[in-house]
């Protein structure tokens, strides 16, 4: 069996920088009081978590659980209230050690990144090394530690930044591509979720090489247009470039259950923290938008979708409840639901250039 993806595909050197534990890590870097605790960040009393220390994490507290839940599993669970100007100050630093290598990179949140370094401002021919170096770098810098993901292309990257965190890096060599996904849990997956991982474990799924045994046409039956995609890139295929300078044209949340929920009342409180998850994760990018989209996917799949757009922009995760429950007034009909999610369109970003840039030159070494 091959072990490498072809070479008539753009072979690239991608990096994906993943800060660990960003905003938490940020705290307990602030605050020495900190280290060493279970810390959340969030609001002690409403809302969700935005950000949980490795030491919660223990606990099983995490990103976008209820206050509530996350100190009835850590009950001496510390919460620092979000400051994302700080965040945002603190990211620009790790952004500027990037543009120090590349323009070419693509900002995923305040606290992820992807790089293409297939050609660098530093003329290194180890993508690995300069992970290294930016990891080093920001550590330096910021007194903050990153995880890295090295690979042929976005993808990859992302899913081996994951493997050794926190503060570790992988390199999926071009080589070792297909036998690296071939024995990858199908939950490792960057784009496969709970749901979709039990829906492909009932259908004998349960790492690649399962994956990679069924044909486009039974992936397109059973996952829509995402099985096009789960068929590319269980191959090593991702053709998505690098895109510095991405301007986003919406930002959104969205929860799936672990159980379908149809009391009414349980569905008021997931919006409410999905209104406030929202507001937290478009404050953070300083992003702001006139149109709010609920979608509501039912327990049969069917997926119902309304939006409302104003003359301003929403301003307060208040707001972003308000409306939501007026969305939530108008669906069809009243049926257990399996997934909510909230998002916010026609932005204050929609009138900045957007660049794309793809490279397309010979591959070396890692």
């Amino acid at each position: 069996m091959k072990s490498r993806v072809s070479d008539s595909l753009p072979q690239r050197k991608i990096i994906h920088i993943d800060m660990d534990a960003f905003y938490a890590s940020v705290e307990q870097h602030d605050f020495p009081e900190l280290k060493g605790k279970p810390v959340a960040v969030g609001y002690e009393h409403r809302g969700v978590v935005a950000a949980a220390s490795y030491e919660a994490r223990k606990y099983g507290v995490r990103s976008a659980m209820s206050a509530k839940i996350a100190k009835e599993k850590c009950p001496h669970l510390i919460f620092a209230k979000p400051r994302f100007s700080r965040y945002k100050e603190i990211s620009k630093i790790i952004r500027n050690i990037f543009l120090e290598y590349t323009d070419l990179v693509e900002p995923l949140s305040l606290d992820e990144a992807y790089l293409d370094v297939t050609q660098n401002k530093k003329n290194i021919s180890s993508a690995n090394q300069i992970a290294k170096e930016i990891r080093q770098k920001i550590y330096q810098t910021t007194g903050l530690t990153a995880s890295a993901g090295i690979s042929v292309n976005k993808f990859l990257a992302k899913v081996a930044s994951d493997i050794n965190k926190p503060n570790g890096q992988k390199t999926i060599h071009p080589q070792k591509v297909l036998n690296f996904l071939e024995e990858l849990p199908i939950e490792k997956f960057y784009g496969i979720g709970k749901v979709t991982a039990a829906k492909m474990f009932s259908l004998g799924i349960y790492r690649g090489k399962d994956l990679r045994g069924k044909d486009k046409n039974f992936l397109i039956q059973y996952f829509g247009k995402s099985g096009e995609y789960y068929y590319n890139v269980v191959r090593g295929i991702h053709l998505s470039p690098v895109k510095p300078n991405r301007t986003p044209k919406s930002i959104g949340v969205e929860h799936t259950f672990d159980e379908n929920i149809d009391e009414e009342a349980h569905l008021y409180d997931k919006l409410k923290s999905l209104s406030i998850e929202l507001y937290n994760r478009a404050a953070a990018k300083s992003i702001k938008g006139k149109t709010l989209t609920l979608k509501i996917k039912y327990k049969d799949f069917s997926l119902y979708t309304r939006s409302k757009t104003q003359e301003h922009y929403y301003e307060t995760a208040d707001e972003f409840y308000t409306n939501a429950l007026r969305l939530w007034e108008l669906r069809p009909y009243d049926r257990a639901v399996r997934l909510l999610g909230l998002s916010i369109s026609g932005l204050n970003t929609s009138g900045q250039k957007t660049v794309y840039v793809q490279l397309k030159i010979p591959f070396e070494d890692l």
